[in-house]
């Protein structure tokens, strides 16, 4: 008998196995697929009505004028950095208590999701910037703080793209999703601390929200991004998860033979 005919009942069983496995996972993969489903329409109509809403309906501000409406999504995507930033130290501290590929999937999408919303304060900062101080960039101690934290987490995504996976890269890259969340605190407060001439808007030093739809905008922009957020987080971890587990497929394969000419 030839080594082909050796390996064929082990593919076979190896085929069943799987089937059986794809039977018992199908209910909680459809629920799965569902449920995101119906975040990512979710986040895309509470994206949609706030345009609107920020576009038509809320006032334009008095000494600012148009360029005052920025701010509904710069807040916002602030703090969706901290929730993307959030679920990568959670991630991090997971994996190096428990070492499996869940929690690693989860720091790896908590920091591309903190990059994303991280470059859409970048961005829409410095244009609200050029409107008040008449400049882009200053070296304000929440601005750089914001940097900061931002150039980590592009550190960390980096990281994970160019060098292996092995144990070791992993906890390194884990260690720096730690060490990033030490910033959080610090640009929140960077404020009070240092002074600076970032407002404090939402507290009402610095301008303020007078109008009732200015704060119920900036209510639905939070909405909003948080919704995005958590569809960006759930769909990054899906991936990776996906990616991880076809990659122990075929090395299962590999190993019994499956795939060699």
């Amino acid at each position: 008998m030839g080594a082909n005919d050796e390996r064929a009942p082990r593919r076979v069983a190896l085929a069943a196995s799987g089937d059986a496995a794809g039977r018992g996972a199908g209910g909680a993969s459809s629920a799965s697929t569902i449920a995101f489903s119906v975040l990512l329409a979710a986040s895309a109509l509470a994206i949609i009505g706030t345009l609107h809403f920020v576009a038509y309906v809320v006032p334009t501000e008095a000494s600012m004028g148009v360029v005052q409406k920025i701010f509904y999504f710069h807040a916002p995507a602030g703090y969706a950095m901290y929730l993307g930033a959030t679920a990568c130290f959670i991630g991090s501290a997971g994996y190096l208590a428990r070492g499996t590929q869940w929690w690693d999937s989860l720091a790896k999408a908590g920091a591309q999701v903190a990059v994303a919303m991280g470059l859409i304060v970048l961005i829409t900062g410095p244009l609200w910037a050029a409107k008040a101080w008449g400049v882009y960039w200053t070296w304000d101690p929440r601005l750089t703080t914001s940097l900061l934290s931002v150039l980590i987490y592009i550190a960390y995504v980096v990281l994970r793209a160019f060098t292996g996976d092995s144990e070791a890269e992993r906890k390194f890259a884990a260690a720096l999703g730690v060490l990033g969340a030490a910033n959080l605190p610090i640009i929140h407060y960077s404020v009070k601390m240092w002074g600076g001439n970032h407002p404090t808007v939402i507290t009402g030093k610095g301008g303020g929200l007078g109008h009732p739809d200015m704060k119920l905008a900036l209510g639905f922009g939070f909405l909003s991004f948080t919704l995005l957020s958590l569809a960006l987080l759930w769909s990054r971890l899906r991936v990776d998860l996906a990616s991880a587990r076809l990659a122990e497929l075929e090395q299962e394969a590999l190993e019994v033979g499956i795939g060699e000419d």
